[in-house]
């Protein structure tokens, strides 16, 4: 009898474990933000949480926590956050992308494991721009405050715009992304690098004009539009050789045309790198004021922002009117 006790007692120990209640949750690990929006960002479908979790968690389980969901595809797709369910409108496709710590991530929301810090961001969009958006602004302080523990080299590249390159420092140590950096010895901490690439092993962050940073590969797909590089802005060269800052809808097309001395931060990456973020505009006061906008007030829920004349843009534009845009100059 005492044999028969002990293996019901495992037997109910193992089904709690598998249950995920009590036995076999896992350590804590701290916490994590979730944040759910829909139309890149622009309204959100439910107030941000903080939640516990544990070895055990990933994506899809602390959503299923926090909302009321529908999959697909075996579990593997999200298919409806809170009755709000991906299809087709008016020819468009949308439906539901997520982020973590601003990176699209390269697995399903049910194979990404969740570390303390770390931020997650749904978003429920139309895609007929294009489907991948590699990197966001929108989950700052990530991805520079790192999580569960750890943080990756940062580099601050700084091709012009000293006083505004001080200020991209100064941010960037006020959530320890520099700071961390460098204690731990990383090939690529706070320094002014003048245009020399060596953030191939870190997140790099471009401060300077954009005549100088679209020599930069990375940077450089931002001309070519959202299907490149996720970013819906674009740089165009008018005939006197300056350079107009372009917010795009969220069909790819020219929307707004800002003014000489708008500003830009925005994110992309190519393939597997670590993003790449730009602080940028056409004149020195366009890039001060983009620097200016790298805290959570100016930068979460949004895509990319632009700025002009104090005022903040989310990116991409919502779809209005279709204005024709000048050539690009090479």
């Amino acid at each position: 009898r005492r044999g028969l006790a002990v293996a019901i007692a495992l037997l109910v120990t193992a089904a709690l474990a598998a249950a995920g209640c009590g036995f076999g949750a896992g350590k804590g690990l701290g916490e994590a933000e979730l944040t759910v929006t829909r139309d890149f960002g622009a309204h959100r479908v439910a107030a941000p949480v903080h939640a516990e979790v544990t070895e055990s968690d990933t994506v899809m389980r602390l959503l299923e926590r926090e909302a009321k969901i529908s999959t697909r595809y075996g579990g593997g797709f999200v298919q409806s956050i809170d009755g709000i369910e991906g299809g087709e409108q008016s020819g468009r496709r949308y439906d539901w992308f997520f982020y973590v710590n601003g990176l699209e991530s390269p697995v399903g929301a049910a194979d990404y494991a969740l570390r303390g810090g770390d931020s997650v961001w749904w978003d429920y969009r139309d895609w007929s721009a294009t489907s991948s958006v590699p990197a966001v602004v929108g989950s700052w302080p990530q991805p520079f405050a790192g999580s569960g523990g750890k943080t990756q080299p940062v580099s601050l590249e700084c091709l012009g715009g000293a006083s505004a390159c001080a200020e991209v420092r100064s941010r960037l140590e006020q959530v320890g992304a520099l700071e961390r950096t460098s204690s731990r010895h990383a090939m690529t901490s706070a320094f002014e690098r003048g245009g020399e690439g060596s953030g191939k092993h870190g997140i790099r962050v471009l401060v300077g004009p954009w005549a100088r940073l679209r020599s930069d590969p990375a940077a450089a797909q931002i001309e070519s539009g959202p299907r490149a590089s996720g970013v819906f802005a674009r740089f165009t060269a008018t005939s006197s050789g300056s350079s107009v800052l372009w917010g795009l809808d969220e069909a790819g097309e020219p929307a707004r045309r800002f003014g000489p001395d708008a500003g830009l931060v925005a994110a992309t990456r190519r393939g597997e790198e670590p993003p790449v973020w730009v602080v940028t505009g056409a004149t020195g006061q366009g890039i001060r004021a983009a620097a200016g906008l790298l805290d959570s007030r100016h930068l979460h829920d949004h895509y990319a922002v632009a700025v002009e004349g104090g005022k903040e843009t989310p990116l991409p534009l919502a779809s209005v009117f279709v204005l024709p845009m000048e050539p690009t100059r090479r």
